[in-house]
C-alpha cells in the first residue's frame, strides 16, 4: 500500500476531530458506481484492497487513511464526434439541408445518452493520508489537481476542513538551486541522479539529466545553467537511506520508493494480507512523521501562516 507520490498539506496540529466523527462524515459520500448516464462517479471505499464492504476510515496508531473511488466511463471524444457526424449527414441527406448548430447540439447529446450506458467503465483510487496530532494531511496524487479532487469530495463531507498547501520559506526551486550550485545536500538528504533545470524566459528551454551522476562534469554544466538563469524543476534525493523521491519546483513529491533499508523490516512477517497492510501502512506512516519534518526544515520552515 506503499504511496507512489505525495501532496502535502497541513492542518492545525494537532487536528482533534475523533475518528469516530470523521468515520461517521465520510459516510456521506460513499461511493456508488456510475449510473447509466453517469460519466464519472466519486466516492469513499475501503482502504484495503479487495474489501467490497468495510470500514472507509482505516486508523492505526493515530493515523487514517481513506481511499477516494473513481470511476469513469471511456466515451472518446473521437468516437463521439464521428458517431454525431455520421448521424447528421445521415439528416441532410434524408431532409435536404444539414442540421442547424442547435440541432447539431442535440444530436450529439442524443449520441451520448445512447453511447454511454454501453461505454467500458475504468477505476482508480486516491488514498489520503492524514496525521492529526502533527498536522499533516498527504495525497497520493500525480498532480496537485488530482490532489484536490479528492479534497474537493472531503471538504463536501465533512463539517468542517481546514486545511492549507504547505508553504515553505524557501522555494524548492531555489532551495534546489543552491543544493545543486554548491554541491551538497542538506543534513540527511543525498543528491542522486535526475534533474530538471528549466529557462524562466519565454522560450522556456529545458535541460534534463536522467540516470546520470551529478558531479563532476555534470555539475559544473548544471551550475552554468543555473548561471544563465535556468532554476531547477525537478531533483531526485534520498533520505537517510530510507526513502528516494524526485522534488518538484512546486513542492511535490513524486516518484516515492521506500528502500530496501525499510522494506526489510516487514520481509520475515505473516503472509496474510492484512497484516501485511497494518505493517506497511505502520511503516510508512512512521517514516512520513520522520520525513516531513526533515524536508521542511531543508527548505527553510514553515511559512509562517503555514
Amino acid at each position: 500500500m506503499w504511496f507512489k507520490n505525495l501532496q502535502i498539506y497541513r492542518l492545525p496540529a494537532p487536528w482533534r476531530l475523533p475518528f469516530s466523527s470523521l468515520a461517521e462524515q465520510l459516510l456521506r459520500g460513499v461511493f456508488h458506481p456510475c449510473g447509466n448516464l453517469e460519466a464519472v462517479s466519486r466516492g469513499w471505499a475501503p482502504p484495503r484492497a479487495g474489501e467490497e464492504a468495510g470500514d472507509l476510515l482505516y486508523v492505526a496508531g493515530g493515523q487514517c487513511l481513506m481511499t477516494l473511488m473513481t470511476e469513469s466511463r471511456l466515451l472518446p471524444a473521437a468516437v463521439l464526434q464521428q458517431e454525431t457526424l455520421a448521424r447528421a449527414r445521415k439528416q441532410a441527406a434524408e431532409q435536404g439541408y444539414p442540421p442547424g448548430r442547435k440541432a447539431l447540439r442535440d444530436l450529439k447529446e442524443q449520441v451520448r445518452d445512447e453511447l454511454l450506458p454501453r461505454a467500458f467503465t475504468c477505476r482508480r483510487k486516491t488514498s489520503v493520508w492524514i496525521d492529526g496530532e502533527h498536522g499533516w494531511l498527504g495525497v497520493d496524487a500525480p498532480s496537485l489537481a488530482r490532489a484536490e479532487e479528492a479534497l474537493e469530495h472531503l471538504r463536501q463531507c465533512l463539517d468542517d476542513l481546514p486545511l492549507a498547501l504547505v508553504r515553505t520559506r524557501i522555494s524548492p526551486a531555489s532551495a534546489m538551486a543552491d543544493w545543486l550550485t554548491g554541491g551538497n545536500a542538506p543534513a540527511g538528504f543525498s543528491i542522486d541522479r535526475d534533474c530538471e533545470l528549466k529557462a524562466a524566459n519565454e522560450e522556456r528551454a529545458v535541460v534534463r539529466y536522467v540516470r546520470h551522476p551529478l558531479s563532476d562534469e555534470a555539475a559544473a554544466e548544471i551550475r552554468a545553467h543555473i548561471a544563465a538563469g535556468k532554476l531547477p524543476t525537478r531533483l531526485a534525493l534520498t533520505w537517510n537511506a530510507r526513502i528516494a523521491f524526485v522534488l518538484t519546483e512546486k513542492g511535490e513529491l513524486k516518484r516515492l520508493e521506500f528502500l530496501d533499508a525499510l522494506r526489510e523490516e516487514i520481509e520475515q512477517g505473516s503472509d496474510n494480507a492484512d497484516e501485511i497492510f497494518d505493517a506497511e501502512f505502520a511503516l510508512m506512516s512512521g517514516e512520513f512523521i520522520r520525513f516531513l519534518p526533515d524536508l521542511m526544515e531543508a527548505l527553510g520552515g514553515l511559512a509562517v501562516n503555514a
